[in-house]
């Protein structure tokens, strides 16, 4: 659904100029089309999602509002480039051999 006004334009542009309740709003909204109805996985995505929005409700510091916000539209963009790259070859492709490869562990980390 688009909606063509002046609003949506401005917050599509930005995303960081969201409100929380607004990205809570499309995070629960990817729930619903990812695990559509009352299946195990779709109570298991909103209860996690309801869990990260109320364990920040009462954040007052801006900079930590703004971190949660981005993690948030990161998790909603890496969803959508996980779903486009299975319409695209070469995403698709890139991906895979993204996956493939081997990172060697840092020193003193295993």
């Amino acid at each position: 659904v688009y909606y063509y006004n002046k609003e949506f334009i401005i917050t599509m542009s930005n995303p960081m100029s969201k409100t929380s309740l607004q990205i809570y709003r499309d995070c629960i909204r990817l729930v619903r089309h990812i695990a559509p109805g009352h299946s195990a996985k779709g109570i298991a995505l909103r209860t996690t999602v309801r869990a990260q929005f109320y364990n920040a409700r009462n954040e007052k510091d801006a900079d930590t509002i703004e971190k949660l916000k981005a993690n948030a539209i990161r998790g909603l963009s890496n969803y959508m480039l996980y779903e486009s790259s299975a319409k695209d070859k070469s995403i698709s492709k890139a991906m895979t051999k993204f996956d493939d490869t081997k990172i060697p562990p840092t020193k003193g980390k295993s």
